[in-house]
């Protein structure tokens, strides 16, 4: 049965439970794992267990009735400490860990973890989007990770161990999540009624990469008739950026008013072709697409039509890999994608030189 109505994690609940039973819980956490599989509501779900006023920290089953309980899941507990990247920074700001500048050290995170619990027991703390602290903000939290005040409990959510600095990793105990299973994405795809039919669930699952949050972007049938088309220009022969880069741009744009909504889109359209070049280099290596049938005719085809070269298709998804990460780090939309399909075909185009 799952924990607290979270599913897929149950590898990670039995770690917390054997350190909650033997009093050993670490000070300070990171969580790493692809986005949207669940660590920040493990996080939520951790800290109504250590702040519940009626069970034991120990039984890891919160009551969710007491009124520490409920501020918990309202998040407005006054020992719970929240911390996320604003949607329209790049990363975290320095004022949020140690205060604005006129009252550096007298406000922000840190400064609030050193006071004593409003409530007399613990404290919790969940850093968002760890993946987006900068070298000073991390700095910044050095010593309060290292030595983290009494009865205090700080968890970092990350996607990926390569993504944080050094000195935080050090200082952390790394919990990993694994990507949720098909078979359960299937059932929740359902259940949240992202898609009406077991087949349009199962064709979810196999493309959002074991995660929820990816599965509700892509129940979007407007985004797979794009991506057919994407795919196929990617294929011709010159390719023509031009084009490509008028119909992302206009599909981004699509997405609504919002910058997160659009920024969301890029990532997943830039995404498909990223998709489309390593499925050009397993061709290239003798190795099967898998189970797409729309991706793998594509490239069979652009591998029959044109000269297949390894290297080249290798650069270019280096470059499409490069422009998600620009997407990540707020860069000008627009530019991001003209400069990357620009490249692209430069790529495309570029004669090898024999040696």
């Amino acid at each position: 049965m799952p924990w607290l109505g979270l599913e897929g994690h149950d590898a990670v609940v039995e770690r917390f439970r054997r350190a909650l039973e033997r009093g050993r819980l670490a000070g300070t956490y990171l969580f790493v794992g692809p986005a949207g599989i669940g660590k920040r509501s493990f996080a939520l779900r951790l800290a109504q267990t250590l702040l519940c006023g009626v069970r034991p920290e120990a039984a890891m089953n919160p009551c969710g009735a007491c009124p520490a309980c409920q501020q918990v899941v309202a998040q407005t507990h006054p020992d719970l400490l929240l911390v996320s990247k604003p949607p329209d920074k790049a990363t975290i700001p320095l004022e949020l860990l140690i205060g604005p500048p006129e009252k550096r050290t007298r406000e922000g995170l840190c400064h609030s973890l050193a006071l004593a619990s409003f409530m007399g027991g613990r404290k919790v703390a969940i850093i968002d989007d760890a993946d987006d602290l900068n070298i000073e903000g991390a700095n910044s939290l050095l010593k309060t990770l290292e030595e983290p005040p009494p009865r205090t409990t700080i968890i970092l959510i990350g996607t990926s161990l390569e993504k944080q600095l050094p000195t935080i990793r050090s200082r952390s105990q790394v919990i990993s999540f694994r990507p949720l299973a098909p078979a359960v994405l299937e059932r929740l795809v359902l259940e949240q009624n992202l898609a009406a039919e077991p087949e349009a669930a199962a064709h979810l699952a196999r493309h959002c990469e074991g995660s929820l949050a990816r599965a509700a972007e892509l129940a979007d049938a407007e985004l797979w008739k794009f991506r057919g088309e994407l795919l196929r220009r990617l294929a011709d022969r010159p390719l023509p950026a031009l084009t490509i880069a008028r119909a992302v741009n206009e599909f981004v744009e699509a997405a609504g008013k919002e910058a997160a909504a659009k920024r969301v889109r890029a990532r997943t359209v830039i995404g498909f072709a990223a998709e489309f070049y390593r499925a050009m280099l397993r061709i290239g290596a003798g190795a099967m697409v898998g189970d797409d049938r729309d991706l793998a005719a594509v490239v069979a085809a652009a591998a029959k039509d044109t000269s297949l070269d390894v290297d080249r298709a290798s650069e270019q998804l280096d470059r499409t890999l490069e422009a998600l990460e620009h997407v990540d780090r707020n860069a000008h939309l627009v530019t991001v994608i003209e400069c990357w399909l620009d490249d692209l075909a430069r790529i495309a185009s570029a004669r090898r030189v024999a040696v």
